[in-house]
């Protein structure tokens, strides 16, 4: 009987998908389940709502239990999804937007690259590497299936500073193709794709159906849509730099020094950016959260159906050895040949009962890999700086950034990370 742990299991409705899928799973639905998470009022609501999904939907085989003790939730685990967001909205996401813009400098979202990148992952690594500590003492041999950003940052500095076996995982590679097909009005059918790169900026390098190459129709697709729509950034990076990025348009925006630019603050509307996107999201999921509530914590007739979330699946791979690809965020061990080895790559990963084996790659086309390693240099400088507590490598990692250098002197962004500092207060460690 495998043990699951879910760290962060107050997030709810990621909860829900991620461990209803486990109890829809024939070699999981005896699991025992382990949640913990620091709200404790969203921790019961969430053994509430996952009990009832026990009940109506796996006749009450999976043994859910809520911790308050995160060693006891991890001891003799198999498994451990990480979901946690440290800082949560208030404070700390709005210090990610609030204090830059004192700047004029604007971002999307804010969790992956830039200013907000780089102080989401130096909040987040310390507790990681605290849940690391535990997980080699009480279950050494699990695998930690990281879901929080950033991605490559966090997912990173575990298979850099830690020996827990840890696997990077993320929406992007999973929706992209289909996405993107049905926005341009084409079918899925007989297709066949290959992704790799680095998390929310891995490339579709190949799309074919029955072996006929899609991208042609595709780009000439693309350029016929003359209205405004969302993806409008990444197609003009298809079309500057010939391959489709995996992440929506409201990421790349800001991992690129092209689209959100003070001096032309014409561009915002040319490639419909929403700018300070990510509050606007975090304000409406509270709202919807508020609504949500009685459907699916107050309900003692909750089902569920199984989700493309990986988790699941990747799981199942390992309990019968039935093997499973996924797009999984691994060290770049020579998988990726134009990147460096040191970086975190999102490739193809067959998993088995072997655990997660990735892919060779190879070189990417040379526009790809440069692309890449401008936001590689931002992740590595933060992996550092949050290892060594050193604060030059944090001033380092966001002059490099590509969105904050085009924007800011070397002057302004020394004293944006300061004043960012100073604005997390206890929420990071100090740094020498």
């Amino acid at each position: 009987m495998p043990k699951i742990t879910f760290l962060g299991a107050g997030s709810t409705v990621f909860a829900k998908n991620v461990l209803g899928d486990c109890m829809l799973t024939p070699a999981l639905r005896d699991s025992h389940i382990a949640l913990y998470d620091i709200d404790h009022q969203r921790l019961r609501e969430s053994e509430q709502m996952l009990k009832s999904i026990n009940r109506n939907s796996n006749q009450n085989r999976a043994e859910i239990v809520a911790y308050t003790d995160r060693k006891e939730a991890l001891r003799d685990s198999d498994y451990v999804v990480n979901a946690i967001q440290v800082g949560g909205y208030k404070p700390c996401t709005v210090t990610d937007f609030e204090v830059p813009k004192k700047y004029g400098l604007r971002q999307t979202i804010g969790d992956t690259l830039g200013i907000g990148g780089i102080f989401r992952a130096l909040r987040t690594i310390p507790i990681l590497l605290d849940f690391a500590r535990d997980i080699e003492e009480v279950c050494p041999d699990a695998w930690f299936l990281n879901y929080t950003n950033p991605m490559a940052i966090l997912t990173g500095a575990m298979l850099k500073a830690t020996n827990v076996k840890t696997v990077g995982l993320c929406h992007s590679v999973q929706t992209c193709v289909p996405d993107l097909l049905k926005d341009l009005g084409m079918s899925t059918e007989n297709v066949q794709w290959k992704i790799a790169g680095i998390n929310h900026m891995a490339w579709l390098l190949e799309i074919t159906r029955n072996g006929r190459d899609l991208y042609p129709e595709i780009k000439e697709k693309a350029r016929a849509r003359k209205k405004p729509h969302d993806d409008m950034v990444r197609y003009e990076i298809m079309e500057r730099f010939g391959y489709y990025v995996t992440e929506s348009s409201e990421h790349n925006a800001e991992y690129m020094p092209y689209f959100i630019k003070s001096n032309y603050p014409e561009l915002i509307e040319k490639y419909n950016i929403p700018l300070d996107e990510y509050p606007r999201r975090c304000e409406q999921q509270i709202k919807d959260w508020e609504e949500m509530k009685d459907k699916l914590v107050h309900n003692d007739n909750l089902e569920h159906s199984r989700t493309h979330e990986y988790a699941s699946y990747i799981m199942e791979a390992m309990e019968t050895d039935k093997p499973y690809k996924i797009g999984g965020n691994v060290l770049n061990t020579g998988l990726i040949t134009n990147l460096p080895e040191d970086a975190c790559v999102e490739v193809p990963c067959l998993v088995d009962r072997s655990g997660v084996t990735p892919c060779y790659v190879g070189d990417l086309p040379p526009q790809l890999a440069a692309l890449n390693r401008t936001n590689i240099n931002v992740q590595l400088l933060t992996i550092e700086a949050a290892l060594t507590r050193k604060k030059e490598y944090i001033y380092q990692a966001a002059m490099l950034d590509p969105h904050t250098a085009a924007e800011l002197s070397i002057d302004e962004i020394y004293a944006l990370v300061d004043d960012m500092i100073e604005a997390h207060g206890d929420w990071l460690p100090e740094y020498k």
